[in-house]
């Protein structure tokens, strides 16, 4: 497993001016994990136009100019370590795109850079990779003027596409059929070096796809980053989609009336990807061109360790009592773990268990009468990414088992729909493994060690060293130890 480094923390803005938003994400890096401080954007539509006119939106660039200035008002006061300021296909195609960039240098500081097709592609495939490490497969990147594709994995560069919903309407209403052999005609023409069985969908209309989706299924956790539907679902999504008017996308889902507007020809380009490329799983990633500009940043020694586990150390630390206490857990569980049922991979259910004891102490500053309910929910919808929607309920009801959550867990709807028998009994071990080893020691590291956890066929056993049997004699740590070993259907063998 990688070592963790700490690293003082820094902020970094991103200011993304794309062809249907302009958006400011201020992000938070402690080392490897990162946090979203603060998050805004405008629908201008700069790319509106653009197949027509060839240029900018002139109404879409004074909401932008408008929007620029304000935010670099706002970077003025918060004077972040590093300003990244990025413009994709509206500007690069315009004609009156270095004007636009002018004029943004002169009225707020900001000097633009102007990502090629190739650069936004490789920027949208590594901030997928950056939040989902085991990510394979296609990155298809929609914007409002254009479509970047990238193989996750391969050499050779992306491409990007006139399939953006500003490019494909042209001005005129839309006809899905007509659309639909026009988006086929151009995915045949990469359909060769472009075929795969996952395509992790990047932009703000798919996300909108994605919540949709949850919305009609009750999917029980409202995260779209790494939400997956089978390609076949999707396709019903999309082609729904595509037969449905602004008016009932805006009422029925609660779509704003810019993103209605544009979402049936995203939902168009998405059905001709599945028809065309052979896919079989889409994965809806919330991480982008944005995060790939801001992890092109990070130390590469800081890339090699796991964006969950990194996540799960900087917030457990800040909310932990003590810092040597998380990997001192860990080592402790190393003769418990290989009893347990494998869920994730072996590789995988490592990094999660290591992940959730860097969150042994999160609810250390919480009311103890509401702790186990209070943590689940943290845990649960955290804002750290590596995390498909299965690990973060397997995450969570550990958290609650270590608080000692007893009975039905918060939500157990959705542990049942995500965690298969198997998943809930290793995350309730695990959980009642933590509470039965904090308990025991008192949190301290130094007492944990002098004691120790074996299984057998039929029997667990809690032992100590010479000298430290009076550790196990609690009534309170007998009553942990039979805990955990009624959920793993062993006998508990007296101290």
């Amino acid at each position: 497993m990688p070592v963790e480094l700490e690293y003082p923390s820094r902020q970094i803005a991103v200011i993304d001016i794309g062809s249907n938003s302009v958006r400011l994400v201020l992000y938070r890096l402690e080392g490897r994990a990162v946090w979203t401080m603060f998050n805004e954007k405008v629908l201008a539509g700069l790319g509106r136009d653009i197949a027509i006119t060839g240029r900018l939106y002139p109404e879409g660039v004074e909401m932008a100019m408008t929007a620029l200035r304000r935010f670099a008002a706002v970077l003025e006061g918060v004077q972040p370590d590093t300003i990244l300021t990025a413009a994709t296909a509206a500007v690069r195609e315009a004609e009156d795109g270095p004007e636009f960039c002018r004029r943004v240098a002169e009225q707020t500081g900001l000097n633009i850079r102007v990502l090629s097709g190739e650069e936004e592609a490789r920027y949208a495939a590594l901030g997928v990779r950056a939040g989902a490490p085991a990510s394979c497969g296609l990155v298809a990147d929609m914007g409002g003027a254009s479509l970047e594709l990238m193989q996750l994995g391969q050499a050779g560069p992306g491409v990007t596409l006139p399939l953006g919903p500003f490019a494909l309407s042209g001005g005129k209403a839309f006809d899905a059929d007509k659309l639909r052999s026009r988006v086929n005609r151009i995915l045949d023409t990469v359909a060769v070096d472009y075929r795969a069985s996952d395509l992790n969908a990047v932009g703000g209309a798919w996300r909108a796809l994605a919540q949709m989706n949850m919305a009609m299924d009750g999917h029980p956790l409202k995260i779209v980053h790494q939400y997956c539907l089978n390609a076949g679902k999707a396709r019903d999504l999309a082609r729904m989609v595509t037969q449905q008017s602004r008016q009932f996308l805006e009422k029925q889902y609660g779509i704003s009336r810019r993103r209605a507007e544009t979402l049936p020809y995203a939902a168009l380009v998405l059905e001709g990807l599945i028809d065309r490329l052979g896919l079989q799983r889409v994965h809806f990633s919330a991480w982008g061109v944005r995060e790939g500009l801001l992890h092109e940043r990070i130390d590469s020694r800081l890339m090699a360790v796991d964006p969950l586990l990194a996540g799960c150390s900087a917030w457990g630390g800040r909310q932990g009592v003590d810092p040597s206490l998380p990997r001192a857990l860990d080592g402790w569980l190393q003769t418990l773990t290989p009893a347990l049922p494998e869920v994730f991979g072996e590789e995988r259910d490592a990094i999660i268990t290591s992940s959730a004891c860097r969150l042994a102490d999160i609810g250390a500053r919480l009311h103890p009468d509401h702790r186990p309910e209070l943590v689940f929910d943290q845990v649960l919808r955290s804002p750290i990414a590596s995390q498909t929607h299965a690990e973060r309920a397997f995450m969570a009801l550990t958290m609650y088992a270590r608080y000692g959550g007893t009975g039905r867990p918060p939500l157990q709807a959705l542990v049942s729909q995500l965690l298969s028998p198997a998943g809930i009994k290793r995350a309730k071990a695990l959980g009642l493994a933590m509470r039965l080893a904090c308990d025991l020691s008192g949190r301290s590291p130094q007492l944990l060690s002098n004691a120790a956890l074996s299984v057998s066929k039929s029997h667990l056993k809690l032992t100590a060293v010479k000298g430290y049997n009076s550790m196990l004699l609690g009534s309170q740590t007998k009553r942990r130890a039979k805990a955990l070993a009624d959920v793993l259907e062993l006998e508990l063998v007296e101290f």
